[in-house]
């Protein structure tokens, strides 16, 4: 068994999901994690599929999406990661204010300083308006009011505005 990651990036168009899940069902690879967005008119697919199937095979089977030059598509083999992860806190950083460079950089930075891992990220600009919205993962033993503290310094720099909250669970 395979664990097989996915890209496909470009022009949008109705039907790209479907076309793409379409072919991995028929292979019998089987769609486990994945994030897929429109950007601007554009979209952009990440996909993480496991399978009996070389990736030779689905790239052949995803052919037909390229096949105008709209879409680039992308397949390599990637290795499992361990799943015994350590303990971990989920935090919701967001971040809003005047458009310029370096917002994320600035803020992520001083997650990573906190050794605090960003798992989802998404930025909007509407008018002269940004926004920012990540998912944050802490080390369970991270002073957290000082990450807090960092964060809403930064944000004072920025000239932005900025919340840090425990992340609700999910109930799937």
């Amino acid at each position: 068994m395979s664990l097989i990651a996915i890209t496909v990036i470009g022009h949008d168009r109705p039907g790209i999901i479907a076309e793409t899940t379409g072919s991995l069902a028929e292979l019998g690879v089987n769609l486990e994690d994945s994030t897929m967005t429109r950007l601007r008119g554009h979209f952009a697919m990440m996909l993480l599929c496991a399978g009996d199937v070389s990736v030779e095979t689905v790239e052949h089977a995803l052919a037909g999406l390229s096949a105008d030059g709209t879409l680039q598509v992308s397949v390599r083999e990637v290795a499992e990661e361990d799943a015994a992860a350590p303990a971990q806190r989920a935090y919701v950083l967001s971040v809003h204010g005047g458009d310029r460079p370096g917002i994320v950089s600035a803020m992520t930075h001083a997650v990573a300083s906190f050794a605090g891992n960003i798992t989802d990220l998404t930025t909007r600009l509407t008018g002269d308006l940004y926004l920012v919205v990540a998912e944050v993962d802490l080390p369970a033993d991270v002073a957290v009011e000082s990450l807090r503290a960092e964060l809403d310094q930064v944000a004072r720099e920025l000239g932005v505005d900025m919340t840090f909250r425990p992340q609700e669970t999910d109930v799937l």
